[in-house]
Formats: C-alpha cells, structure tokens, sequence
C-alpha cells in the first residue's frame, strides 16, 4: 500500500467511527443527559395509604389517570384503580375492528383476580429482581427533573394521542433506557422530596391499602330509600317512566339538595344503577356496554355513592330534592294514559326511543329535558363520545344553543304528524357489523332526510307566517337553561348557560326531535368500547342532527338571506357534502321576524339578547361584548373590573388584527393576582375557525387561522387546561397588550417565561391547585380535579 492512501483510509476510519458513535448516542437516549439524581430515602414512619399517599396521587397523578382517558386504563379515582393496575389496551380506541370487553370500575369485575383474568397488570407488586411498576415509574421522574419553567424537549411525546408505553414490572429496564424522560408525573414537574419518601416508603412496607368504601350517612340513606321505593313501584306506568328517568340521567352525579345549602358542596355524590337485586339488598350491577341493553334478568332501580374523587370532566352534576320528585309526578303521571305491554330491549327499541317510550307524553319527556338542558347537553358536549380531534370535527368551536317551545313544537302538540314521522327518527350504530357499516349509515341517513321533508312542510303549513323567537323557549321566565353556549377546543368541548360572547357564526334551534337524538346517540346508545363500525355511525348522524339544528334556526331569517348565511357555513368542500347528504334547505317559506339590516343574523343575535335578557346568565358580557368603553363588570371589585377592561382588548378581535392569538391553545386559565392577596380567575377560549365542519377528518385543509378570535370568559370553562399564566393585577395591561400583539416565536417566548405557567414551573401545582380551590369557592357542586393530558408543551 502506498504512503499517499494512509490518510484517505485514516479519514475514512474516522467517519465509520463517527457514524457508529452517532448510532450509538441514537440507540441510547440517555448517553447525553445528565447523571441520575440520588433519591431520597423513605420515611422512617408506618405510612396509610388513606391519609399520607392518597392525597399525593390526588393532585399529582390523578390529573392525567383517570376516567377512560386514563393512560393504559390505570385509573387512580379509587383504590380499586389503584390496585387494579394497568393494561396494554386504551379503553378509547377508534381504530378497532372488533369491541373491547368492557372494563369499568365498580361495574364489569370485583376484585384483583378478577382484573387480573381480564389482562390488567400490577403497579404495586415487586419481588426479590424487580421493585414495582409505581416506585419506578416515580423514581425514574424523580431522578431526572427538568430545568424550571423550560419548554420540553420535542421528542417527549404528550397529549390524548400519544402511544402510551402500557408495559408491566419485568419490561421496566427496557422501558427506561428508550425513555429516560418518560417517568411519572409525564413531563412536568414531578414530586418533591418528602411526597417520594413517604410513597416509596409505604411501597416498601407492602402497600396496603385498607377498604374504606364511601358510605351514605343516615339522612342520605333515607333519601334512597325512598327514592328506590318510588322508583321501583309495581305498576306499569312507573316501570316506564323509570326506565326512562334511568336512561336519562344514569351518567349523573347526583346530589341531595335538600340536605345542603345551595351554595355548599355536599359531602358526596350519589348515581343511578341497574341491578339484579331489590331494595334493601345489596346491589349487584347489571353490566351491560349501556344503559339499554338487554338485562338478561329482573331490573331494579338502585342508587348508590360515588366512590373515589371527583374529576371535573366526568363530573356532570344534577340535584335530587322533593321538588324534583313533585315536577316528575306532574309532568309524567298527572295526565290519564295507560300502558298495555312493556317495550322491552331488543335492536328496534333501543335504536328508536320516541317509539319504545311512545305511551309516555312526549311533553312530559320534552319539558324535563327542558327543565335540566344544560344537564343534558353537557352529557353529550362534555361526556364520552366527545373525547378527540374526530369526535368534535363536527361542530363549531363556539355557537348558542336554545330550543324550540314545547307549545310551538309538533311533535308535540300534533297527534298526526307525531305517529306519521316517529318511525323515521331511529338511530344508526345498534349493529356494528363492518361489512354493513355503510349501508346502515345510508338507510338512517335517508330516513332522516324524509323525516326532515315531511317536518318543513308541517311547519309551512302549520305556521303560514313563518317562525319567530315567540316560538324559542323563554324558560318560562325564569329557567336559564334556556340559553346555552357550547365551546368546543379542539378534541374537547364545553357548555355554559347563557349567551357568552359575540353573536357566533352558527347557532342551534333544537326541538324535541333533535335533542332526544342527540342524547340517544351520543349518550345512551354510545358504547366507548364499541368497535370502527358503531363508532363512525354515531359520528356521522351526529353530524346531520347538528345540520338540523342549523336548519331549523335559518327558519327565523328571510328566505333570501337563508342559502347565502348556509352556504357561509358549508364553504369548500361543505358545499358537496351539502348535496349528497343533508336534506334541501327551506327557502321558500317567510320569516315571521322583521328586518331592517342587510346582515340579518347578527341582527337577529342582537334581539336575541335583548329578548331573553331576563333569563340570560350573561345578559351583560362586558368583556367580549364591550359597548361604548363600558367593558367590566359593575358588581366586581375595582381592581377586578380594571382587569375587566384590560383583557377586553383581546376579545372578540379577529387574529387578523391580533396575531398574538395564534400563539395561544384552545383553553387558556389565567390566574390574577391582587397585592391585597385576592386572586381571580380567567379562561382564555381561542376560537379557531373554518371554511366548514362537515367532515370528521381534514380539519387543517378547512382550517382559516386569520379569523380566530377570543373569548375571555371571567371564570373556568373547560376540564383540560391547555395551559396557565399567573399575572399579577398591575401588569395585565401590559401583558394583554404584548399577547395581541406578538408575533414572532422569541417574543412569545420572552411573554410565556414572564407570566406562564409550563409544565415544569416550580409552582406548576401549586397554581393548579389553587385554581382548583378558586373553582371550589365560586362553584362548589361542579368543582372536581382537572385533566392535564391536554396541557401544551409552549
């Protein structure tokens, strides 16, 4: 070999080893972080799971392990979560062929063998090689924390999307060498000294946990006795008007009203079961995937505690007193109707609810749901089905929502037309066979558009002089379940009473029909373990029951003015999914409303609010609907209303003329604080919109960034926080004026390392906690945990 090549080769050596080096930093994530921090040693004390380690898990696990979005369904409410452990399938899974087994707490097992036959893994088991799952997910966050107040790195992968690594003890090493980052808390600031000592303490001493079920005191008992008496009378028309009342409120977090003060949060909450046994046995539920399916044995109507904490997202509350029990018995059994046979479960009449609860008035039916709309519409905007980007691609991130009066809807107060479209109003996603998926969806879908010609030409002919706001609900003066708003942010979605915000693009007109739909579908008949097939069918007729509503509300504007404000809402390819799906417009009949503008629905917004002020909890919106500089609330504390004032520059202001909002997440809490150590607390709301929301998927080709605005609600909306700020009240001047205005990446953040709150903020939980008090002061019966899966990495 000649002198000259020695180099060449030398060089050519060097690069392999350095390739080879490079691969091997790759294969090891942990070569270029940090040396592992010592951990602290357990405590030297008897440790109780009930006083010492629960309210850990509390405020530091149960943010993200809870309800079925709980990462490898570890679900950390109750102990039985907790020694359940987890399993390597997520309980919400839109992609599966073929439905899960259901694995619901308190419901589908009893007992560790139980779970344990059905996959679930211990989290709390360890032996002489291995310590268990929980300590060393704990340590291995405790050993490598993050730089305070940093953003993380890019390839920690966060969110509801995230592919959750569900492995058991023996798989841990594995697990840590590929994610050196990945302990527990997940990407934020994770435990302090003291709570890892006294954990890893009471794992060490066997991690016993003492069965401390929660228990109805004498005076609640009582309430459920009488209420399981009532509700399990022999006769049949209680039979029905129970079964009903349980299909309908079977998600609820009830509450015995009279045994507390209004504004006073009860020391439990209690919910509504099936079971095989009676009264004054004890209850063995029946499990079945929902509410309606078939029992396979005697039904009873049981009540019993909720056990564990409380979540805010699963948390949908509704009060039990003896005026309930006086509104039900006149609503649904003061009138003379009988009933012959009992419907029972089979696929017709679980898919049909207007005809297997036909003996039942469909006023009574109507008005209770009237009565607790809010209630309703939060078990359906709020409850399972809306968990995802896919789920909530169907309707607009901010819109009203009111409802037709029971006097002016027809299928209520026109025996005829009622018996001639009831058959129609079926609900697709009882059969979940693939092969038939799409020929079930075109049968429902084209019965729908029957029922929807038939009820424009009812109503033409009903209403010659068209429709008016004497036809929307009042509330009968005084019920603000009337008025609804409905915030959708991005894969979740709020409801709030009242009008919030400016006149929103779209708004929902729901009658009887629609919302009787729309809870059957997306609640009563939705399985969260059922398969592509069920899933996609109850997704897409949701998508024309909200084309309904959007119909019915057209009604109230000149037919002139109907296509052109539709076609608004249905731009691009809304417009082909208009033809070939959603039934014809009616723009031939007249509006019975008088209009002086040509911009008719924001015309017709306003009187809206001038008309239902008295029941409209937002009557005065003086942040986002700021009229002559007067933009604060004047029932606030002054510094509170500067704050008011200041923030109002940031709402309902196109991002078009404040970029800054692109900056920002879907639901943002800003906590302020006073010198005089009074706080208050905003939420953020970015509105995104979009040239339509007619399909499930594609969401970033309708997406039009330039006409996002905000609404800066003076409270909590939402149970996923996607992110915090902490300012104090003599700096949201300057703070609202740089966020509308930043546009570039340095500048944003420069204003999140002032006054956000990141994940790995040194006092991320302390302010987390403290808006959650906040919460339990100004809204003691609805405050619960909140959820942090969705909390962004900015």
């Amino acid at each position: 070999m000649s002198l000259f090549r020695l180099p060449a080769l030398s060089f050519a050596l060097a690069a392999v080893l350095a390739l080879l080096l490079t691969l091997l930093a790759c294969a090891d994530p942990a070569r270029n972080l940090p040396e592992p921090l010592p951990l602290p040693d357990p405590v030297k004390r008897t440790v109780s799971y009930h006083d010492d380690v629960r309210p850990i898990l509390e405020t530091k696990c149960l943010t993200c392990h809870s309800c079925y979005d709980a990462p490898c369904q570890l679900k950390l409410e109750t102990a039985e979560g907790l020694v359940r452990g987890g399993h390597e399938k997520e309980a919400y899974d839109g992609s599966r062929t073929t439905a899960q087994t259901p694995t619901r707490l308190g419901m589908d097992a009893q007992g560790e063998a139980a779970w344990r036959a059905l996959g679930f893994h211990s989290v709390l088991e360890s032996d002489a090689e291995h310590e268990s799952l929980l300590y060393n997910m704990l340590a291995l966050g405790k050993q490598r924390p993050f730089q305070p107040n940093s953003r993380l790195p890019d390839d920690l992968e966060l969110g509801i999307t995230r592919s959750n690594q569900c492995v058991a003890r023996d798989e841990f090493d594995d697990y840590a060498r590929k994610h050196p980052l990945g302990g527990m808390p997940l990407g934020v600031t994770g435990l302090s000294d003291k709570e890892f000592s006294i954990i890893s303490a009471w794992l060490a001493q066997g991690a016993e946990i003492a069965s401390e079920p929660t228990r109805a005191n004498d005076a609640e008992q009582a309430v459920i006795d009488d209420w399981e008496a009532w509700l399990n009378q022999d006769n049949k028309r209680q039979q029905l008007v129970s079964r009903w009342l349980f299909e309908h409120l079977f998600l609820a977090h009830l509450h015995f009203a009279d045994l507390h003060a209004a504004d006073e949060r009860p020391d439990r909450f209690f919910q509504m079961v099936r079971s095989h046994t009676p009264p004054g046995e004890p209850i063995t539920p029946i499990a079945t995937p929902r509410p309606n399916d078939p029992p396979a044995g005697p039904v009873y109507y049981r009540i019993r505690p909720v056990q564990g904490s409380i979540v805010h997202k699963r948390h949908i509350t509704f009060p039990v007193d003896d005026g309930l029990r006086e509104r039900i018995e006149t609503l649904f059994l003061a009138d003379d109707w009988r009933v012959d046979t009992l419907p029972g479960y089979s696929y017709t009449e679980r898919a049909n609810p207007f005809v297997t609860f036909a003996a039942i008035p469909p006023r009574a039916r109507y008005q209770f749901m009237l009565d607790h709309a809010e209630y309703f519409t939060r078990t359906f905007i709020r409850g399972p089905v809306c968990r995802g980007q896919i789920a909530t691609d169907v309707i607009r991130d901010h819109f009203w929502a009111v409802f037709q009066d029971p006097d002016h809807d027809l299928f209520i107060t026109e025996g005829a037309y009622h018996h001639r479209v009831a058959p129609l109003l079926g609900l697709p996603g009882q059969d979940d066979d693939l092969l038939k998926a799409g020929s079930h969806w075109r049968e429902y879908r084209d019965r729908r558009n029957r029922y929807m010609t038939l009820r424009s030409e009812a109503y033409a002919a009903a209403y010659q002089d068209g429709a008016s706001l004497n036809q929307i609900w009042d509330g009968d003066g005084h019920n603000t379940n009337a008025l609804l708003s409905i915030f959708r942010h991005h894969d979740s979605a709020t409801v709030e009473r009242g009008l919030i915000g400016r006149v929103p693009q779209t708004i929902w007109w729901m009658d009887y029909p629609l919302f009787e739909r729309t809870y059957y579908e997306l609640v009563v008949n939705f399985n969260v373990f059922g398969n592509v097939s069920h899933q996609l069918q109850t997704r897409l007729y949701f998508d024309l029951i909200r084309n309904g509503s959007e119909h019915n509300f057209l009604r109230l504007l000149p037919p002139g003015a109907r296509k052109v404000e539709l076609d608004d809402w249905y731009r691009g390819s809304g417009q082909l999914k208009s033809h070939i799906t959603y039934a014809p417009l009616d723009n031939r009949t007249p509006t019975a409303e008088p209009f002086a503008t040509d911009a008719p629905k924001q015309e017709l917004g306003v009187r809206m609010l001038e008309r239902f002020a008295d029941i409209n909890v937002m009557a005065q919106d003086a942040i986002n609907r700021c009229a002559d500089g007067d933009c604060q609330r004047p029932d606030q504390p002054e510094w509170i209303q500067e704050t008011d004032a200041h923030l109002s520059r940031l709402a309902s202001v196109r991002a078009e003329q404040l970029p800054g909002i692109r900056k920002l997440p879907d639901a943002s809490y800003l906590r302020v604080q006073h010198e005089n150590g009074e706080r208050t607390v905003y939420t953020l709301v970015r509105n995104r919109a979009h040239s339509n929301v007619a399909f499930m998927l594609g969401e970033e080709l309708r997406y039009e960034p330039e006409n996002d605005y905000l609404v800066v609600y003076p409270g909590i909306i939402g149970s996923y926080p996607n992110f915090m700020f902490d300012v104090p009240a003599n700096e949201v001047e300057q703070f609202s004026r740089h966020l509308g205005v930043v546009e570039k990446q340095d500048d944003f953040e420069a204003l999140v390392m002032r006054w956000g709150v990141r994940r790995t903020h040194p006092d991320f939980w302390n302010v987390l906690e403290d808006v959650t008090a906040w919460l339990h002061e100004q809204r003691p019966i609805e405050a619960g945990v909140f959820d942090i899966n969705r909390f962004e990495n900015l």
